[in-house]
């Protein structure tokens, strides 16, 4: 196993345990709230980071290669992790470790109109194979209309922002090669957090925001995920796209999928049902069919 594969089962690991403490932290946090104050603590660590190995000159970006970075960011960054922590909220961690399946499929099928590639019939099948095991998790038998409309809402907002994740990825990617490593990540991370900062100051959110952080009972917990989750994660996130193939990363970082059900039982109390683990199953399947043929 090469650094690249390293890096990408490493993401996987951290990332599952920060959506474990993101989920402790989402019970007294609104979904835009943690996102803001999440990037906000990793954003120092980012610039510090990049400083101390690059040093301070900027990379020569053409205007156009530093607007798909930016554009990168506020879509993954600032849409997709405030959508992924709202479906978080609604429909729980074992749930969403489904809909993280999406993912890969979601890379490749991006590749294929943003970059050129195909998609074999066997790997069609794999996407159909993850819709299946997204279908399966998000079927609910609890009574009341409202209960199931409301978890399948949540299931269509996990879908959607595992979606602008891909498409944030599968924008940076061609910049990965070309620049700085560490550089782009930091551009990603700051205009995410720009983006939302002036959704905050423009929308007069302010006020409302700092009274939902005044009533936080789990900043341990926003602290450590913020870091495992956004700095720690997503470094190892796009070191292993940089080091190894597109497709082996991806299906590696789906493994995710796999930490987070036992770390949901564990420390969240979520109980899990056979349905559960085998929407889990086919839709890893999916995964290895979309990545491996």
């Amino acid at each position: 196993m090469g650094i690249g594969e390293l890096f990408a089962l490493g993401c996987a690991f951290t990332w599952a345990v920060a959506i474990i403490l993101f989920k402790k932290s989402g019970e007294h946090l609104p979904p835009f709230a943690l996102n803001l104050v999440k990037n906000a603590m990793v954003l120092p660590l980012f610039v510090a980071t990049v400083l101390m190995v690059e040093g301070p000159q900027f990379p020569a970006l053409p205007a156009r290669d530093l607007a798909v970075i930016l554009a990168s960011g506020v879509l993954g960054i600032a849409v997709g992790d405030t959508l992924y922590f709202r479906a978080l909220n609604a429909i729980g961690a074992s749930r969403m470790a489904v809909a993280q399946a999406l993912y890969s499929p979601s890379v490749i099928g991006l590749s294929m109109l943003l970059l050129g590639e195909r998609l074999s019939l066997w790997q069609l099948c794999g996407v159909a194979l993850v819709l299946c095991g997204i279908v399966l998790v998000s079927y609910s038998r609890a009574e009341g209309t409202a209960q199931r409309r409301a978890l399948r809402i949540g299931v269509l907002w996990a879908v959607f922002s595992v979606f602008l994740m891909a498409l944030g990825v599968v924008m940076a990617k061609p910049m990965l090669e070309q620049y700085s490593f560490l550089w782009v990540v930091s551009l990603r991370v700051a205009a995410g957090f720009a983006g939302m900062l002036a959704i905050a100051v423009f929308g007069h959110q302010l006020p409302a925001l700092l009274r939902s952080y005044r009533g936080v009972q789990h900043w341990g917990a926003i602290i450590v995920g913020g870091i495992i989750g956004t700095y720690l994660s997503m470094m190892l996130w796009l070191a292993g796209y940089k080091y190894t193939q597109a497709s082996i990363a991806a299906v590696l970082n789906e493994l995710a999928a796999v930490f987070i059900l036992p770390l949901a039982v564990l420390f969240l109390r979520e109980r899990v049902e056979s349905r559960q683990v085998i929407g889990v199953s086919l839709a890893l399947l999916g995964v290895v069919l979309v990545v491996s043929l």
